[in-house]
């Protein structure tokens, strides 16, 4: 990837979410692929009030995690 080019989508967030929550997006990624049962916006809710995840980083995490999974 040459400099000028960018990160985008829900990856984009990545960086900012390891820095606000202090684990590596691939932690994240681990807990919300014990949650495959439950559609998008359980999964961001469950984010949201078991771990004090913003809305935007939550949805990012699921997103990103969704479309890698296939679900």
């Amino acid at each position: 990837m040459s400099s000028s080019e960018r990160v985008q989508g829900p990856a984009s967030y990545f960086p900012s979410i390891e820095k606000t929550y202090g684990k590596p997006v691939t932690h994240w990624l681990q807990l919300l692929g014990t949650l495959k049962d439950k559609k998008h916006m359980e999964q961001v809710a469950f984010l949201k009030e078991q771990h004090k995840i913003g809305h935007g980083h939550a949805n990012a995490l699921v997103a990103y995690h969704r479309a890698q999974s296939g679900s």
